[in-house]
């Protein structure tokens, strides 16, 4: 229904600063198109990847790839989705975006927008292995219900030190938590060597964030934010 997923895309304020906190991390520069107007990278560590937008109008999404996006309009009509803006024609880059049950932008564009980075096929940044985009929702069955409509699988997550709905897809996983436990979209990633993680992170000069959640608050996890905001959640495998 939605295509391939295509990146977590991201309004930042200095894209400059965006990109060196997240190749201080390991992650990797792609070479991008021209599709958007305003400054733009993207940045991947073979996993995620990681749209950077520089413009006061963008708004930050989970974005899709759906080639002869036009033809496919209306199924996704019959979904009953409210678009928030539908840019369509020959002379625009085709991209239409709704917001599911919990608020979450999802945005659909008729064709990539940059070329997949280089990555050693084990590697991994020091943030670990990428787990999911979790989405803080407080009607979590309503917003499993609508990713379930988009062609992802729902589960129920009941026994994990944050209970959770994951909805996987051949292309990326989300997470849909309670708002008291993640309060803004957040990419979820495992670390081996929880200990090991605080260390090389001390060692890169970043600092992790100490207004957490009483639930996060209680795991092996750290929680780092990017200089344009977005979370990242480093938790021990198994937490």
């Amino acid at each position: 229904m939605l295509g391939r997923f295509l990146e977590f895309s991201i309004a930042t304020p200095d894209i400059r600063a965006s990109l060196s906190f997240y190749g201080k991390l390991g992650f990797s520069q792609a070479e991008v198109g021209e599709a958007w107007p305003h400054p733009y990278a993207v940045v991947s560590d073979g996993r995620i990847v990681v749209g950077l937008h520089q413009s006061a109008e963008f708004v930050s999404s989970l974005t899709f790839v759906k080639p002869d996006l036009f033809k496919h309009l209306g199924r996704l009509e019959k979904l009953a989705l409210e678009f928030e803006f539908q840019r369509l024609g020959n002379d625009v880059f085709n991209e239409v975006g709704w917001r599911d049950p919990a608020g979450h932008l999802i945005r659909l564009v008729e064709a990539r927008t940059f070329s997949p980075p280089e990555v050693a096929p084990r590697a991994r940044s020091s943030c670990g292995y990428f787990v999911e985009i979790a989405l803080p929702a407080a009607a979590r069955d309503a917003a499993k219900a609508h990713w379930e409509d988009l062609g992802f699988v729902g589960m129920d997550e009941e026994e994990s030190p944050l209970p959770h709905v994951s909805c996987t897809s051949d292309t990326v996983d989300v997470g849909l938590y309670d708002p008291a436990q993640l309060r803004e979209p957040t990419l979820l990633f495992e670390v081996d060597d929880y200990r090991a993680t605080l260390t090389s992170l001390a060692t890169l000069g970043v600092s992790p964030n100490p207004r957490v959640p009483a639930a996060v608050k209680s795991l092996p996890a750290v929680l780092i934010n990017a200089p344009e905001g977005t979370p990242l959640l480093l938790a021990a495998a198994g937490a």
